[in-house]
């Protein structure tokens, strides 16, 4: 048989990463559930789902009526109090006065210094209660409580909620975290530090980060424990709540690494050709099984079946049969 001219590469050793991949949640280090802190009905939604609202700005309105007029009545009784208390002033002088000439007794002094002491009690318990309402009615203005973007309003105009409504929720979509979920059979070689890339859905990296946090227990529901990884990408790139490809490396090790090209698949088997030179000193095409590892761009790492130096075919696999004849042209 006439030897197939082909290409060959002589196999080399590569750093490769040994690594997993996960689905991770990106969490915003500031997020919170916006809840009512009064009861009420809602009159006013002033923003919409997706909104950026700075910190402070009014995002819903609850009817206040109620409230102000709790307001209003407590307004009237202060100024009763302040009418009295300001009669008693007069008339605590007056008796002081009158003591002091001799015409009333210490006794009599006494209980209209008392009188006078109750009344400017009472006034400044009434201020106290219309200052306190006052702060209340503020409640009935639900405000951002930072600076963020809008999430689901699960509510509608004329709703009555209480301290227990969910209204919406206000995310900081900076300060991101992913949180990925490791198998707790691998517990033992999670660490601080360890290498995570974020891919997305093309499977091209948008962020490299590192282990920053892991958890001391194991969730029951998930069997896992959670690492956490910072995030710095742009807002247009990754967002809170949004669900990403997570690859955790373990370690990086040389391993040989080959061309997709020169692999080929056998009812499962992946089978590569090396040239090796024969005792009548021709060179013939040797079919080897091998152990194939994480892909590296366009090659595959190989964990087992090839050694450095081997000369690996690289062309015209299609035509090679075991023993073959082969002519290597590099």
């Amino acid at each position: 048989m006439q030897a197939l001219p082909v290409q060959t590469l002589t196999v080399a050793l590569a750093p490769v990463a040994q690594s997993s991949d996960y689905v991770a949640t990106i969490k915003s280090r500031r997020s919170v559930t916006v809840m009512p802190q009064v009861d009420g009905n809602l009159t006013q939604i002033l923003v919409k789902s997706g909104d950026h609202v700075r910190s402070g700005q009014p995002i819903m309105e609850i009817d206040p009526r109620r409230q102000q007029a709790l307001v209003d009545a407590q307004k009237s009784t202060e100024n009763q109090k302040k009418a009295l208390y300001d009669y008693n002033q007069l008339e605590i002088d007056r008796q002081r006065k009158l003591f002091d000439a001799g015409v009333i007794s210490r006794d009599a002094l006494d209980q209209a210094e008392q009188s006078f002491q109750n009344t400017r009690a009472d006034w400044q318990s009434a201020i106290a209660t219309r200052k306190s309402l006052e702060e209340q009615l503020a409640y009935y203005s639900v405000k951002a409580p930072f600076d963020g973007i809008v999430g689901d309003i699960p509510v509608h105009l004329g709703d009555y909620v209480t301290s227990a409504t969910a209204l919406t929720t206000v995310d900081e979509n900076k300060d991101l975290e992913a949180y990925i979920y490791v198998p707790t059979d691998r517990a033992s070689e999670v660490r601080l530090g360890l290498p995570v890339q974020l891919l997305d859905n093309d499977g091209k990296v948008v962020e490299s980060t590192s282990v920053d946090f892991l958890s001391p227990q194991v969730d029951s529901q998930l069997q896992g424990i959670l690492v956490k990884a910072p995030v710095h990408s742009a807002a247009d790139l990754l967002r809170s709540q949004q669900l990403v490809k997570a690859r955790i490396v373990w370690k990086t090790a040389p391993e040989p690494v080959i061309p997709v090209l020169a692999v080929s698949r056998q009812g499962g088997q992946a089978f590569v050709f090396l040239a090796q030179k024969q005792p009548d000193g021709h060179t013939a095409a040797r079919q080897v099984a091998v152990t194939l590892g994480d892909t590296v761009g366009n090659a595959y790492a190989v964990t087992s079946g090839l050694k450095p130096g081997d000369k690996l075919i690289v062309s015209g696999t299609q035509f090679l049969v075991d023993n073959m004849p082969v002519a290597p042209l590099g």
